[in-house]
């Protein structure tokens, strides 16, 4: 009986235990789902962010080129105003000089000029005298005036330029505060779920480096098949000058002077590469960069537009920090019009990247990430 009773209790037990990984087994899969939710959530708002975070970062571009236009409009206007202060120092003394001497008498008034003709003739050249003196007063009462407002309004746009600085750090002060404010936010959700964001970073390393090789070996053919292009265009023109030229004499020579061939056409060079065909190479090269707000280079990293600036720059091309700046450098086109090398464009002007080819574009995408590969169809960029 007590034996009984003894296995009775372990069959309970085993009952229990059985029960208890049942209950386990059955409520893993559902905590993992609730927790792939949450995280997809999480992951949605951190989006969300990023969008507004790099609109804010933009503006804060779009501020400090506001601020070195300024700068330079600073320089040129206190040059002038300089100069317009001299102008109006040395008129105003020119007067002042005029005005003293007609003080201290040193000539005589323009009546007592009139009154001393001793003829009609004399009379007719003294008035001319008088006119000409009076012209020439009247000049330095016009300069002194003229450069008295120049200088008025000199002053005017200086401090037009100045408060415009202010306003416009002002502005970028306010974007830099809204830029930290959203990155803390950025950080806090990330530490939400670190642990899937983790996998979900070591995933798409990995796939960046498919994507890499894929786009090396795309390149790669595209670059063959230009030369094979331009190989096939030289032999097309040397088969051409073959064909043209004399066909040798099987014939006894004669002796009469047979004429002099024709010079055979220049042969037709092959058409010149695409102005910006390295410009994908060169992103290439840039791949896994990390992102960082302000960033133009690669040892202080790379915002959106500091990438695009920094690639072209390697190029001769010279483009503003700010995207939606760079917008205006060039000419739209159709997506389907798209070629390699060409700038796409997000988010109101807010994100930039440079396509590649086959829908795909090498951009530095946000806080937290790096220069990476994305497809044109990918939700949020489509």
């Amino acid at each position: 009986m007590r034996r009984y009773l003894a296995i009775t209790g372990l069959l309970g037990l085993a009952v229990a235990t059985f029960v208890a990984v049942t209950t386990l087994a059955f409520s893993a899969p559902a905590d993992v789902a609730q927790k792939r939710a949450e995280a997809e959530r999480v992951l949605a708002e951190i989006q969300e962010l990023d969008g507004r975070l790099g609109l804010a970062i933009e503006n804060y571009n779009g501020a400090n080129l506001k601020l070195t236009d300024i700068d330079e409009r600073l320089v040129a206007t206190s040059e002038r105003l300089d100069i317009a202060r001299t102008s109006s120092r040395v008129a105003q003394t020119r007067l002042a000089e005029r005005l003293r001497a007609l003080y201290m008498g040193n000539e005589a008034s323009s009546l007592e000029v009139m009154l001393g003709a001793a003829s009609v003739n004399d009379l007719m050249d003294r008035m001319t005298t008088v006119r000409h003196v009076s012209a020439r007063d009247t000049d330095l009462v016009e300069m002194a005036r003229g450069a008295r407002k120049e200088t008025g309004q000199r002053e005017q746009k200086l401090q037009g330029a100045r408060d415009s600085q202010e306003l416009v750090v002002g502005e970028r002060d306010q974007k830099q505060r809204e830029i930290e404010s959203l990155i803390a936010e950025r950080e806090r959700l990330a530490a939400s779920i670190e642990g899937e964001l983790a996998v979900l970073i070591e995933e798409e390393a990995a796939r960046q480096v498919q994507l890499k090789i894929d786009a090396e070996r795309r390149l790669s053919a595209q670059r063959d098949e230009r030369e094979r292009g331009r190989s096939a265009a030289q032999s097309a023109s040397a088969a051409s000058n073959n064909e043209q030229a004399p066909a040798s004499q099987t014939a006894p020579a004669s002796t009469s002077a047979s004429p002099a061939p024709a010079p055979a056409p220049a042969p037709v060079p092959p058409p010149p590469p695409s102005k910006y065909t390295g410009v994908v190479g060169t992103a290439m090269t840039l791949l896994g960069i990390p992102y960082v707000w302000g960033g133009s280079s690669p040892s202080g990293g790379f915002d959106c537009s500091g990438f695009v600036l920094y690639v072209y720059a390697q190029h001769g091309v010279s483009l503003p920090h700010h995207a939606a700046t760079q917008y205006t450098y060039g000419t739209p086109v159709s997506r389907g019009a798209l070629q390699p090398g060409d700038l796409v464009f997000f988010n109101g002007l807010g994100h930039n990247g440079i396509y590649i080819g086959n829908d795909q574009f090498i951009h530095s995408p946000h806080t937290g990430d790096v220069v990476k590969i994305s497809s044109l169809n990918d939700s949020w960029y489509a």
